[in-house]
């Protein structure tokens, strides 16, 4: 199928960008790397009259250090993630589920921010973001304001961002050093969303786990974070018996439904089995593990 007509927007500023969405209200729609967006269109689930392309925006790509800050801009591509010198260093869990997402086609256009801000639960960045603790800075008509990413997503393409406004860049705490970090995805293809995903962070001292945060992509309404996965981690050497806590702490949260990826059954079953993975994995990076 085709796209319904509309009329193309291309402004050069934030404040031109603005306006345009402030004018437009729900009648438009801001593409970025247009791989959510576009295909809704062809298939008429969306048909904006208006459609506000923000690539010629200056400002709004970049990865920077700040004090205590890892700061990237919204229209900061997949690829730019993956190939990061920075990221891999201080943040690798960024780069590794960049290498997972559909191809190097899309990846060259498809931004951070459109996967984070339009709350499609079968997105990666959600579930990273969570574990990181990030927030969005949100800047709309009256100025900038910070959401954390866990407060961030409502449901299925409900979030915390008003009609009037536009992710600008994400802020991430820069992570304990010393933190492992892992994500891990079970598809049946490349491009496709995962059955069930799982991202997780922890750091250990005196071969304990003294923090941990556990959040899984694809199997609810949104990405879900699980407090209680982290909690059946702290204070543990982070053995078989935790783990298995962990992902059974998951596996309880999770509300997948059934399509062609599979059954509530199998799914919320490789809930548990990625979280298992992600542990594990980012136990084997955790210093001092």
């Amino acid at each position: 199928m085709t796209p319904g007509a509309f009329e193309y927007h291309r402004p050069n500023t934030v404040e031109e960008a603005l306006a345009l969405i402030e004018r437009f209200g729900d009648e438009g729609k801001v593409l970025a790397g247009g791989h959510s967006l576009v295909p809704m269109m062809k298939l008429r689930l969306a048909e904006p009259a208006h459609l506000i392309d923000i690539n010629a925006v200056g400002g709004l790509r970049g990865i920077r250090g700040e004090a205590g800050a890892i700061v990237i801009g919204a229209a900061t591509t997949q690829s730019e993630i993956l190939n990061s010198g920075m990221l891999l260093e201080k943040c690798p869990i960024l780069p590794e589920a960049a290498a997972q997402i559909a191809d190097p086609q899309v990846r060259n256009c498809g931004t951070i921010g459109g996967n984070c801000a339009n709350g499609d639960p079968g997105n990666d960045d959600p579930a990273i973001m969570m574990v990181l603790d990030a927030s969005y800075v949100l800047r709309g008509p009256i100025g900038e304001r910070q959401v954390s990413a866990r407060k961030f997503y409502q449901g299925v393409y409900t979030t915390a961002l008003e009609e009037n406004e536009l992710l600008i860049e994400i802020r991430i705490p820069a992570p304990a050093k010393g933190a492992g970090m892992a994500y891990r995805k079970l598809k049946r293809k490349v491009g496709d969303y995962a059955i069930a995903a799982a991202a997780a962070v922890l750091s250990m001292s005196g071969g304990r786990c003294t923090d941990a945060a556990i959040a899984i992509t694809n199997v609810g309404d949104t990405a879900l974070f699980v407090p209680a996965a982290a909690n059946a981690l702290q204070g543990t050497p982070v053995d078989a018996t935790a783990i298995a806590a962990a992902a059974q702490a998951v596996m309880a949260a999770a509300e997948p439904v059934e399509d062609l990826r599979g059954t509530v059954e199998y799914r919320t079953a490789m809930a548990g089995q990625m979280t298992r993975q992600a542990i594990a994995s980012a136990l084997s990076r955790a210093v001092g593990s």
